[in-house]
Formats: structure tokens, sequence, C-alpha cells
């Protein structure tokens, strides 16, 4: 059985084939009709085929249209919330003089039509709406519920001015995205969205603050109606312009782009879906995607890698020594021959002696981080650096200052060498032993080489070099007390009590000031022997040299005697008990003979060296004549 629907001018004319038509006169105001239905018979068989007649098939096309639109709507209606994160959203819509009543009522609903879509909220989307001449009819953080928001926006007043959307956009920037007006914080990584809805030319510039907008981080969707200018959406969307800008024939077609828009908010997660580059963590927000970095990280400016936050080199610590950095933390360390105390942060000096099986066979003195062994008075460490011994090897730090001035002719020179080999002879040379250094000097002073530079005799002796110029004695004792016996040259420190023994050889007065330097070379502890041979002043010997004379001041008529100083010089020492000093005597006992005739010599050097003054004397009175 048919069914027929005979439809009046001004009505719907057709049968649908669907069991009803629920009209909607909004919707209907979309294809400028009214559509009332009048059903008059329905099919009860299903079986049965419908029929309809129409006498004007425009007026069919409508309803059809307007069918097509209602379930669009219902669709949209019905559509999920999105669930790809908070947006801050502000709607920017044209009121001006060109958008009439009934075309602002449509931008109303589709701003609510939007909303549909959105979880509105504080904590969710939050939403604002600024019209054209800069006037905020509400702020993000205005209103925390769907129903107020809704109400909000229907007692929008247009303002009907000008299109001054450049100042608008600005306007935006310094007030609708601002933490009072309740833009959320950068560090929440909440997207700043804007959707700006005009019908004509903007009347003011707008690529310039669109630009700044984007580089704030503000994504720009740009809806244009009727007489938009295409270039103006173009200047004023966020990239690419596929997905911001829209274009739609009239007011009434703005509907459609609610769906693409909540496509554009809720689409795809493009962590999942995209090569994202992030190093750590990737965040989804709509058509968008920021990167995060784990605890204790820090974004670089790439906005992708991640760097470990140093609170040691930030100084964000309270170690007391050494602050050891880990990603978003630190530990505290201490020095070595320090211990971390039970508050992890401050250190106890450690007693490197009691905690430590240091071998000294007297005494072990503590250090930081380290320990030495000291002996009795009377003995001496050994080379062991641990045993304390009587008239053997002694350990001590040995700088020989050579006179190496013109008068030192090249025969003569040889001797000197001879002289400090025989020295270096009677040492035992090396690392934890004796050291030497040597010093040569005229008119200027130069290293030969440090203490800390041989560690072997046989190195030592084949180190030696000739340097002809003036002779400047108080010049190398001031390089000796400031440079050689520096812990940078080689020397060790003065609390581990190994004796310092300069030895100045000289053939001649000296062309600068001894006094000084001499006298503070034995101020600072150092022993000084003082040979001299040939033209070499006593007076100055005798300055250089420390206390008893008679056993570090030795003289030599000229170089061929310098051998017997050498023999009696021997170096391998024995502190005395009741001064401290270092005392010459035999490497083997110290038996009285060697005493004996050590004793004999040094009586005879002054002798010696008055022997000599008479001749050069008795020379000078010859050539009077």
């Amino acid at each position: 059985m048919a069914t027929e629907v005979q439809a009046s001018t001004g009505e719907c004319k057709g049968l649908l084939i669907a069991r009803g038509c629920q009209a909607d006169l909004g919707l209907a105001r979309l294809v400028g009709r009214s559509c009332q239905r009048q059903q008059t018979a329905l099919t009860s068989d299903p079986g049965e085929n419908t029929v309809f007649s129409s006498s004007s098939l425009p007026f069919v096309l409508a309803c059809t249209v307007l069918l097509l639109l209602l379930v669009w709507r219902a669709t949209l209606l019905t559509m999920p919330f999105c669930q790809s994160g908070p947006v801050d959203l502000v709607f920017l819509i044209d009121s001006s003089r060109s958008v009439r009543p009934h075309e602002f009522e449509t931008m109303r609903k589709f701003m609510i039509d939007i909303l549909d879509t959105l979880n509105v909220g504080l904590n969710a989307t939050r939403v604002g709406v600024v019209q054209y001449s800069s006037q905020v009819s509400f702020s993000l953080n205005s209103y925390g519920t769907m129903s107020s928001m809704v109400d909000a926006i229907h007692r929008i007043v247009p303002l009907a001015q000008g299109t001054m959307t450049g100042l608008a956009i600005r306007y935006i920037i310094n007030n609708a995205f601002n933490l009072e007006q309740g833009d959320r914080p950068q560090v929440r990584h909440v997207p700043n969205v804007a959707v700006i809805v005009t019908d004509g030319r903007p009347q003011d510039r707008v690529a310039e603050v669109a630009a700044e907008a984007r580089q704030k981080g503000i994504e720009i969707f740009a809806v244009g109606v009727a007489r938009a200018d295409m270039a103006s959406l173009r200047a004023m969307a966020s990239p690419p312009f596929e997905d911001h800008v829209f274009l739609v024939e009239t007011f009434d077609l703005i509907h459609q782009f609610g769906l693409q828009f909540q496509d554009k908010l809720c689409g795809m997660d493009l962590c999942v879906e995209t090569e994202h580059g992030c190093e750590h963590i990737c965040e989804s927000s709509p058509g968008s995607f920021h990167c995060l970095c784990l605890p204790g990280y820090m974004l670089n400016d790439d906005d992708k890698t991640c760097t470990a936050i140093d609170l040691c080199a930030e100084g964000k610590h309270d170690c007391e020594q050494i602050c050891v950095s880990t990603p978003g933390a630190f530990t505290c360390d201490c020095n070595p021959g320090f211990a971390l105390n039970l508050d992890k942060k401050t250190c106890t000096k450690l007693d490197m002696c009691n905690s430590l099986d240091h071998g000294c066979e007297h005494r072990c003195v503590s250090t930081p981080g380290s320990y030495y062994c000291v002996c009795p008075d009377g003995q001496l460490l050994q080379e062991d650096g641990k045993s304390c011994g009587t008239c053997k090897s002694a350990v001590i730090d040995l700088v020989l200052l050579i006179d190496g001035s013109k008068s030192v002719r090249p025969h003569n020179f040889e001797l000197v060498k001879k002289f400090v080999n025989e020295v270096v002879d009677t040492l035992d040379v090396s690392e934890h032993g004796t050291r030497v250094g040597l010093v040569q000097y005229s008119s200027r002073v130069r290293t030969e080489f440090t203490l800390n530079q041989f560690q072997s005799a046989d190195d030592i002796k084949a180190a030696m070099a000739y340097m002809e110029k003036g002779t400047m004695t108080g010049m190398a004792l001031q390089h000796m007390l400031e440079s050689s016996f520096s812990e940078a040259e080689g020397a060790r420190p003065p609390a581990r009590g190994i004796p310092r023994i300069g030895l100045v050889f000289t053939d001649g007065r000296s062309q600068d000031d001894i006094s000084e330097f001499a006298k503070k070379a034995k101020q600072a502890g150092i022993i000084m022997y003082a040979v001299g041979v040939g033209k070499a002043l006593e007076e100055e010997l005798r300055e250089i040299a420390s206390e008893p004379l008679e056993k570090h001041f030795f003289y030599a008529s000229d170089f061929t005697a310098i051998s017997t100083i050498a023999l009696n010089l021997k170096l391998n020492v024995c502190p005395e008990e009741s001064q401290g000093e270092i005392e010459v005597k035999d490497p083997c006992a110290c038996e009285n003979l060697v005493e004996f005739q050590f004793c004999s010599l040094a009586s005879g050097l002054p002798l010696t060296a008055m022997s000599a003054r008479l001749v050069q004397l008795e020379q000078q009175l010859l050539n009077r004549k």
C-alpha cells in the first residue's frame, strides 16, 4: 500500500523514505524555507514501497539538505569529548558592522557547538572570547562549567565597529593569554589556541602581529566567511595553511567548520603516529606535541634533547669538600685523607697512621691523605722511607751552586766537574733517597737540572755543561732559595724532616751582594757549605757558610786541591743530637780516626787561605816596584 504525502505551497512537498522527519526551525533557516512536515499516510507493511510525489522539486531538495544537516548536527552533538589533553582556547570573533545580527547569532551557535565537543573546565580546556576592537567578553578563567560558559556566550552583544583584526590579535597576546586572565604557565605545556572568525578585509596590519603571536607559541586558526580576504587569512594563520585556514561562503555554513575543527583539536596522537624526535618523553596535545625530560634533566634549546641538571655546577649543594653530580641530584665526597660524616655532607680528617699499616720503624706522622715516617734524634730516615739508621745512606735534598764564570778556564772546569762527580759518588741518589739539583751561575743563573729530574748518580754526572760570563753569587743564592728548594722543582716538604743542603762553589769575588740571601737561606733551614778556590774571598765564603764555620767552610789555593776537599766532604751525614746540625763524617762508622783527619784538615784550611793571601800581597808589592 502506498502512502501519498501532499505538500501545499510554502510547505515541504514530498514523501521521505523514513519513519519521520523532526524539523528544526533554526536549521530550516539554512535553506531559507520553513518546513512543516505533514504526513498523510504511512505504510504499515515494511515490505511495500513508499511512494512520494512533488509539485516542486527544489523544495524536496531543500528538505533533503535539511535532513542531512539534522543528521550532521546530531552526530556532532553526540561525539565524545576531546581526549588528547587540555587547551587554552580563545575565540576572536568579528562583530564589526558588516556582520548582520542573524549572522552573529550563527557565530554564537558555532562557538557553543565547538564547546559541546570539548571537555571544558578550569582543570581541563579553558575558553575565552574576545570581540573585535579588543573587548573581552570573558577570560580563560571566568567560567569553569559548560552551562555558565554557554550563558555567557548568549549574553555577548555585538560591537558593530570596524574590522581591526591586527589590534585584536595584539590584544590577545598582551591580555587574553596571560596568567592573570587564566592562561596556564608554560611549564604546564598546555597549548594556546586562537580561533579568528572574520567576514571582511582587516582595516589594519595583521602579518607582523600574527607572526609575533605565533612566535609566542599561539596556534592560530583563521576562519573566513563570505567577503573575507584569503591573503589576510593566510597571513594570520599558523602553518600548514591547509590545516589552519578555512573559507566558507556564508555564516550559515560555518557550522560545518565545527566538525573539522574538532578533528584538528582531537586528531591523531602525534607522539604515536609521527617521528617526534623527543629524547625522553613525548606528550601529545591537540594537533601537536611537545617533549619533556625525565626528573633531573632539563630540556635543551632544541626542545627535543635533554641535559642532566648539574646541581654541583650551579652551586646548589652544601657539600663541605667535594660535590658529585647525578641527574637532578648530588652526593658529597671528601678529599683524600678525610671521611664523610653521618650527615653525608661534612668531612672529618683521617689519621692515616692509625688507619693503615704504615710500617714506620720509629714514628708515623699523618698528613691529609698520606703520611710519612720520622726517626729519633741522632738517626736518619733510610732510602725505603720507613727505617732509621746511624751513619748509613742518609736522605737529603742537595743543591749544588757551581761557578761557571769566565774566570774558570776550560781545564779548570773539568776539575770542577770532577769535584761534583766525586761528591755525587758518595750519595745514594734515588727518588726516595737523596735528590740532587745543580745550578750554574755567572752573570745569569741557569738550572742545569732540578732535584726531581734525575734519579741516579750516572745521570747527574752526564748532565754538566759550561757557561762563560761574570760571577753573580748573590743572584745564584736567591735562585736557590726561591726556586731550587721549591716543591715544584722536587724539594720535599719541610714537614718531612729531610735535610736541605746547599753547596756553593766559587773561584772569585761576587759581583753582587750576597749577604741578604745567604742570611735568608740559613734562616729558611738550609744548611750551607761554601767551597772557595784561588781568588775566592774568605770573607764571602764565611758569610755563606752555616755555623760552625770549621765544618761548613772549605778553601783551596788552586783547582788541583779541590779533590782533597771532595774526599773530606762526604755528604753521608749524621745529625748531632744536641743541635740537629749536619755533621760531615765518614760513610762507614763515624770513627775517631776519620773525625781526627777531618779536624786536622779543617784546622789547616785557614792557614792555607792565609798563605794564598800573603802570596797575592807579595805579588802586588813586586808589581809596584
